[in-house]
């Protein structure tokens, strides 16, 4: 399965909560902070639900 490699690029000072418990969600905890997840529907929704905070990366 496909891999998407997710790096927080914006604060969480002054986002709204549903912003920031999705960028939780997805193990972000830290601006820099990397995380790697297997590619599915649900990481996608969350990703397009906060993107301008978002640098994402497939990999192969």
């Amino acid at each position: 399965m496909a891999k998407v490699e997710i790096k927080l690029k914006k604060s969480f000072i002054g986002r709204k909560d549903d912003q920031i418990a999705t960028a939780k969600a997805l193990g972000l905890r830290k601006i820099g902070q990397t995380v790697v997840r297997e590619d599915n529907s649900a990481l996608r929704g969350m990703i397009n639900k906060i993107p301008f905070m978002l640098e994402v990366k497939e990999l192969s």
